[in-house]
């Protein structure tokens, strides 16, 4: 069982306070294989930047575990081990929930039962996210629900997407939960040819009533520019989900080297492509050199 006093050395948590209390951002990458754990954690040691790594579920079932494991092997070798934090992103559901919290190593879970109506989702999030601190893992939810669908997150197509009313945000912080994700014009995946149409005025409200009782998570930044997102983070965002964001630039370059460049060089030369466009990602969201070592 965790210590009483859990939340304050939870590597997540201490992460993202100090992430709103310095008023930037925390990139929370999402990673699929070892050339990207690589290029994320090398990412954070050359822009000396806090930084999350996070796992779809399919991760864990697809490797066993493996993937999550090397991920805490990568960053427990790296000067910046105690500000990489490992977290799994939209799991939901509930004995992948609980094997993880029991066998791996995540700092923390998203607790994502956003594919239930409200009082269900409560229901269900309260008691995972209990499940959690019971092993000092932190967690997240999302009240209302984010539209869109992406590889590795169920999709809401048949589901009315709805935003987060401020009177919610009081009932999921009494779940216990560190994090929130609020939908207010957010979407997974890919936006429609309008591009990202995000409420602002909704958005402060709910951080009025957030009250910096809990940290507040982005989700949807597909196709963000970069004046949005430090937008966003000057509106009290403090964990910033991506996912093409910064891998757009690996996948072009399997796209057109592929078929003619060694195995090796591609990996090499992919990991570099993702380190890249990390760092840039992480001067923009004013991460960047936050860390001395």
């Amino acid at each position: 069982m965790a210590p009483e006093n859990w939340r304050a050395t939870n590597k997540s948590n201490r992460v993202l306070l100090a992430a709103e209390q310095g008023h930037y951002g925390v990139i929370a990458a999402i990673a699929y294989n070892l050339e990207q754990i690589l290029g994320f954690v090398k990412a954070a040691e050359q822009a000396r930047s806090p930084l999350i790594i996070q796992f779809f579920p399919w991760a864990v079932t697809y490797s066993a575990g493996l993937l999550i494991k090397t991920a805490a092997l990568a960053i427990a070798a790296s000067p910046m081990r105690d500000h990489i934090v490992l977290h799994m992103d939209h799991a939901q559901d509930y004995a992948l929930i609980k094997d993880s919290a029991d066998n791996l190593p995540f700092d923390s879970i998203m607790v994502d039962m956003s594919h239930y109506e409200k009082e269900e989702n409560l229901a269900k999030t309260r008691e995972l996210v209990q499940y959690c601190a019971a092993r000092g893992i932190a967690t997240e939810a999302e009240p209302g629900r984010i539209e869109g669908g992406e590889d590795g997150v169920m999709d809401t197509e048949g589901l009315e997407g709805s935003k987060t009313t401020p009177e919610e945000i009081r009932e999921f912080i009494d779940t216990g939960v560190d994090a929130l994700a609020p939908a207010f014009g957010n979407m997974h995946g890919e936006y429609w040819a309008a591009g990202p149409q995000l409420d602002f005025p909704r958005l402060e409200q709910i951080r009025q009533n957030i009250n910096n009782e809990v940290r507040i998570v982005l989700h949807g930044t597909n196709g963000f520019k970069p004046e949005l997102l430090k937008q966003c983070i000057e509106a009290g965002v403090s964990k910033i989900n991506v996912n093409r964001l910064v891998l757009d630039d690996y996948y072009d370059h399997l796209r057109a080297n592929a078929p003619t460049m060694s195995q090796t060089q591609l990996m090499e030369e992919g990991t570099q492509k993702v380190v890249d466009l990390t760092v840039r990602w992480m001067e923009i969201a004013g991460s960047s050199g936050r860390v001395s070592l």
